[in-house]
């Protein structure tokens, strides 16, 4: 992904590389042949551009935030989703970059500056009480790319089916809708959350936008004609979810050659 700030796409078509335009962002770009470690070019280091799948890519193109707006990034470590949607602000407006890990923190803070994003605020709470801290209603748009199994990254790395389990999707469906409640609270009404993870486990996915749904939200049609995708489960192990929910999106590896991901645009109506 290309940084404006720094580069232009015009500086990478002038490269001794191959490269193919990711239809669904306008600095992204997918390398066909380059250098063999990109991650340790000089461009790389200095914040020119950023290592990112291109189906990484689509949660802040949906969430669409605007220069001048409050956004929140609840558990926004590495940062590849941050640092895009502050390009996509044009750097004006704030984006509250969260996360709880420390270590997770350290390389969010990197990145950030690597890119020079510098409408970014970084804290680091457990974004189970983002609400309590920062207050309801404070947020113009919340991205929620949640912590999950991760199975969507598989064709990458195999590690995640290692430590796959039904106790884990469990654990993690839990954690994903007290995540998911804090950041719905902490929107304003009107406002606009999306919803994301990269695997596509029922429990994680359908199951916590149904439970937003409880909670009030609206389910928002999601138009990105150029990506090849599956909608969202109605019934899943007997359990049957609103059917608004067939507007989110399932994007599997094998349609667009890239990771799998799921990706819900969600609203929080005005208060009657």
């Amino acid at each position: 992904r290309v940084n404006p700030l720094k580069a232009s796409v015009k500086w990478l078509k002038e490269k001794d590389w191959d490269v193919e335009r990711v239809p669904w962002y306008e600095y992204g770009y997918k390398v066909i042949r380059g250098p063999e470690n990109l991650g340790n070019t000089l461009e790389h280091r200095l914040g020119l551009f950023y290592i990112q799948d291109a189906a990484s890519m689509v949660p802040p193109v949906v969430l669409n935030p605007k220069p001048g707006e409050r956004v929140l990034d609840l558990t926004a470590a590495p940062g590849s989703k941050t640092t895009q949607m502050a390009e996509m602000m044009r750097w004006k407006g704030v984006i509250v970059a969260n996360d709880i890990s420390t270590r997770r923190i350290n390389i969010l803070s990197s990145n950030v500056q690597r890119m020079g994003s510098i409408n970014v605020a970084i804290t680091r709470f457990d974004g189970r009480f983002i609400h309590k801290i920062f207050g309801r209603d404070r947020f113009d748009k919340v991205l929620l790319d949640a912590p999950c199994s991760s199975i969507g990254e598989v064709r990458r790395n195999w590690s995640p089916l290692k430590r796959w389990s039904p106790r884990l999707v469990l654990r993690l469906s839990k954690l994903q809708k007290e995540l998911a409640a804090a950041g719905y609270v902490a929107m304003k009404p009107g406002g606009r959350m999306v919803y994301s993870t990269c695997t596509f486990e029922p429990e994680e996915n359908e199951e916590v936008v149904q439970h937003l749904i409880n909670l009030g939200a609206r389910v928002l049609e999601i138009r990105i004609p150029e990506l090849n995708v599956r909608p969202g489960l109605l019934e899943w192990n007997g359990r049957k979810f609103d059917k608004s929910i067939s507007k989110c999106l399932r994007i599997y590896p094998h349609h667009n050659d890239t990771l799998g991901f799921f990706v819900c645009l969600l609203e929080k109506p005005y208060r009657a």
